[in-house]
């Protein structure tokens, strides 16, 4: 059996309405090369990655696919739409990679925002790595600062206050478990790590932070892209 891949979702179903554009923010141009196309070439230039899967907005395909068709040349990357909230997008994503784990070709999904473009290799690869290691991988890092810290019992900071990022990847068949039962008690997270924490069936998975920086943004406000555009620079 050759070797199991890991596969990589880009998520790209959202809006720009709090960007202030009036076309789904992905589609919005980053040195002249729309966010989702930077995304999806960073998710094929990681190493051991097949496929990659892009969650369009329902009535967008079209637009997505010629988007990052610039960067795809002869890689499998499959389109397919999403649903209404984060979690019934990243279901219409398991449900489409289910035969590959269920076959064994796929063994870590790594799911990633498609309005995050300057998430580099290194992050998917280390993300990927620690998935197949212990169970699920979560970038962080940390914000020092906005909240006052509890003291600890010998008097220094008990308590970190962390930004959580994407790509978050895990092990294929818990991660499509974990859903399933998400979806049977209509349970609905802020993103994958809450479904896979509820419901992920094992004691021996745990989830845990891989470092990352602010570097890694994501495109919510318009005051974004220039940031994103300096950071680039």
């Amino acid at each position: 059996m050759p070797t199991p891949t890991a596969a990589v979702v880009v998520l790209a179903a959202g809006s720009g309405s709090r960007v202030g554009a009036e076309v789904n923010k992905i589609l919005l141009p980053l040195r002249g090369e729309p966010l989702i196309a930077r995304s999806v070439r960073t998710a094929l230039e990681v190493p051991g990655v097949d496929p990659v899967v892009v969650v369009c907005r329902p009535g967008e395909r079209a637009l997505v696919a010629a988007a990052v068709q610039p960067v795809v040349e002869e890689r499998e990357v499959l389109l397919i739409d999403g649903g209404a909230t984060r979690q019934a997008s990243e279901q219409a994503a398991l449900d489409l990679l289910a035969p590959r784990v269920a076959a064994g070709a796929v063994d870590v999904v790594a799911i990633h925002d498609g309005a995050r473009p300057l998430a580099g290799v290194e992050l998917f690869e280390e993300a990927i790595a620690v998935a197949r290691e212990h169970g699920g991988a979560v970038p962080a890092f940390d914000l020092p600062g906005l909240l006052p810290r509890s003291p600890g019992p010998a008097g220094g900071t008990g308590a970190r206050l962390a930004g959580v990022q994407t790509p978050q990847a895990f092990r294929a068949a818990p991660l499509l478990a974990a859903y399933a039962a998400a979806s049977a008690t209509g349970f609905e997270g802020t993103d994958t790590a809450a479904a896979f924490a509820e419901f992920a069936p094992g004691a021996d998975l745990a989830i845990r932070a891989v470092p990352s920086s602010a570097r890694n943004l994501k495109v919510t406000f318009a005051e974004d892209l220039p940031v994103a555009e300096r950071l680039l620079g």
